[in-house]
């Protein structure tokens, strides 16, 4: 028998991490969102341009924060964490639900990844396209003389990737969830939506009134803004290790239960 012949028949050997396959659901799932870009990162950055030129001439100087922060200078880094978390969210929670209206599910499925490489390989898509979302927005607004150079760039950065790997955990259990885009769109508009615009994206918490000032500490997405503002700006409404230890305990809980969920086959094998 040919040489060539045993080689096609010898078997592939897969180590503990199939690192072969996770590179190229990664892949797929960043060139998903790269072939429609206008939809997926200009579209974003269009939004936050117009938020910041309402919000210049509505309020403009006639609001300052710690004194001597512009109502601009502070609205640029509740902007851009807005924009990545929302699309990162949207990037797990589209392809889960896409794969399952369009019957292709079982191209997901069917390949030798285990839950722990689905996790990771959809949610460090879904992260890849909020930092580009974000990055995009930052140098606009930038451009538009919406902002400065952050005095804490490895904070900013280390709270971008924590609030993009959340919503990514949150995108893949919605998308396991829902079957249909109405399914998605309700989590969509009534819980990631209230989510992050009521988190401090445009305004001071330490501004609330008793007891909505405490509410506000409560949601997750609040700390992902706060301490990406102060890495930008140098200005935060609650200690810094307190939003980073709670972003690592939900980003842990949500993680887990996105590996259940995929390991069971909830809704994505019946």
């Amino acid at each position: 028998m040919p040489s060539t012949a045993r080689d096609l028949r010898r078997p592939v050997y897969i180590g503990p991490v199939n690192w072969v396959g996770l590179g190229m659901l990664y892949q797929r799932e960043v060139q998903r969102f790269l072939k429609i870009a206008t939809q997926t990162l200009a579209a974003p950055v269009i939004t936050s341009i117009l938020f910041l030129m309402v919000f210049s001439v509505a309020i403009g100087e006639r609001a300052n924060f710690a004194g001597d922060i512009d109502f601009v200078t502070f609205l640029v880094p509740g902007l851009v964490m807005m924009n990545v978390l929302q699309n990162a969210f949207a990037n797990t929670s589209s392809s889960l639900v896409v794969s399952k209206v369009q019957g292709n599910i079982v191209d997901l499925l069917m390949p030798p990844l285990g839950p722990g490489e689905l996790l990771f390989g959809l949610a460090a898509a879904g992260m890849t396209r909020g930092l580009c979302v974000g990055i995009v927005t930052a140098v606009a607004l930038v451009i538009l003389g919406g902002g400065t150079l952050p005095p804490h760039p490895m904070i900013a950065i280390g709270f971008l990737i924590l609030g993009a790997f959340a919503l990514s955990f949150a995108g893949i259990l919605a998308g396991i969830w829902a079957n249909k885009f109405d399914e998605l769109a309700a989590i969509t508009n009534f819980v990631i939506q209230p989510l992050t615009f009521l988190s401090g994206t445009f305004y001071s918490v330490d501004r609330l009134p008793a007891p909505f000032d405490m509410i506000a500490s409560l949601n997750p997405v609040f700390y992902t803004i706060d301490g990406f503002r102060y890495g930008m700006i140098g200005v935060a409404d609650r200690p810094l290790m307190t939003g980073f230890y709670c972003l690592v305990a939900v980003n842990v809980v949500l993680a887990i239960l996105c590996y259940k969920a995929l390991r069971s086959g909830y809704r994505l094998k019946s």
